[in-house]
């Protein structure tokens, strides 16, 4: 029964009965692509917060590889948010967006969603897979923090060894979305035609410096309201959080930073199985002003077919890049390739420098990169999660 008193510990209620999840207000309230109505939808709303995967910190787990952790409180909630996103990609494709979940829920396709997301090795977007993923391919170590960036290249791979979720990811890098290369890998063209295969599109962004610049928060909003919406994810400085819709001006979010204990739901037959997929599901989001936000953050979408594809992009140029909000990245046909300076211009740039300056020749890449370096790093016990900067 610890899982219910364990789950509790992630939503401070204290003694209030009702918690202050949704205010009080006329404002539409966007939950991953659905409007509501603040008041009058507010038992609906929350039986849609309620029906995502809500995947937070455990303890009790085997350890994961040659390490000693056999819990991932103060280092994991990124790649649980990750574990989010993906799953609420999973549920869409393979239940559809209007799906709700119940306690007493059994559906075989439900179940084999959440098998996927269990604390151990067996699983393919287990904690233990992508941390040991981020080792091996991102140079992390297990119980290092991961960035939006580095749990989206983690998943990246991670979907290419599992048949049945159907589902390849894109990493749009440099807030920039090339649609030659996302074309180039979800269809499949064949003899007896051509098929699509269903896309989870992540862009890694970064929308200031020390706190997220207000003239793309009209942006942020926006990207909730567009179909196939499945998120992002973020957080508050130092603090990872999966971010599924907004009201007003605040961000609606799924909070990982609470500690359940490990194990399996199975076939959802035993008491402790049902217990354990309780303990998967919040019914209450949280919320956090736009303003305080950190400013590196993930957009998800899912694309099922090549339609939805196209249609995204229509959104993305009508209501993004060609409407009233600041555009948050860029969408082209093609990447170009990177410049690289010249031996002149390198010449030239030793010849304007001044007398005592050290010229270092550097990359264009590494230019963009150097606006946003990290000048401080902080041990372990500082906080919960370091995000990574992205140029």
């Amino acid at each position: 029964m610890d899982y219910m008193l364990d789950a509790y510990v992630g939503y401070d209620i204290g003694s209030v009965a009702e918690p202050d999840d949704i205010p009080r207000t006329d404002d539409t309230v966007w939950i991953l692509g659905k409007q509501y109505r603040a008041i009058e939808d507010l038992d609906q709303i929350r039986r849609d917060v309620q029906s995502r995967l809500w995947c937070t910190y455990r303890r009790g787990f085997v350890p994961i590889g040659g390490s000693q952790h056999t819990s991932d409180k103060g280092w994991g909630c990124m790649l649980r948010c990750g574990q989010m996103v993906l799953a609420q990609a999973l549920l869409q494709l393979h239940l559809g967006r209007d799906w709700e979940w119940t306690a007493e829920t059994r559906d075989e396709t439900y179940l084999r969603i959440v098998n996927r997301f269990e604390d151990n090795k067996a699983a393919p977007f287990s904690l233990h897979q992508i941390a040991l993923t981020g080792e091996s391919s991102e140079e992390k170590r297990v119980g290092e923090w991961f960035g939006p960036n580095t749990v989206a290249q983690v998943l990246k791979k991670l979907v290419k060894f599992d048949d049945w979720c159907s589902v390849v990811v894109h990493v749009a890098l440099d807030s920039t979305l090339a649609t030659d290369e996302v074309v180039e890998l979800c269809e499949d063209k064949s003899d007896a035609g051509t098929s699509w295969k269903p896309l989870l599109l992540i862009i890694p962004l970064r929308l200031g410096l020390s706190e997220i610049n207000p003239i793309y928060v009209a942006g942020l909003k926006k990207c909730f309201e567009l179909a196939g919406n499945c998120g992002m994810i973020g957080g508050r400085p130092n603090q990872a959080l999966y971010f599924i819709g907004y009201v007003g001006d605040e961000a609606l979010f799924l909070d990982p930073h609470t500690v359940q204990r490990s194990g399996s739901i199975g076939d959802k037959t035993a008491l402790d199985e049902r217990e354990m997929d309780e303990s998967f599901h919040q019914r209450y989001a949280r919320r956090i002003n736009f303003k305080a936000m950190d400013p590196s953050l993930a957009l998800c979408f899912l694309c099922a077919t090549r339609t939805d594809f196209d249609d995204l992009l229509a959104r993305f140029a009508e209501d993004l890049n060609g409407g009233s909000c600041q555009g948050l990245f860029e969408v082209t046909k093609t990447r170009q390739a990177p410049w690289t300076p010249t031996t002149a211009s390198s010449t030239s740039s030793r010849k304007n420098s001044e007398p005592n300056e050290t010229f270092n020749e550097i990359s264009a890449t590494e230019i963009v990169n150097e606006e946003f370096e990290e000048v401080e790093s902080r041990p372990l016990d500082e906080s919960d999660e370091e995000f990574e900067i992205i140029a």
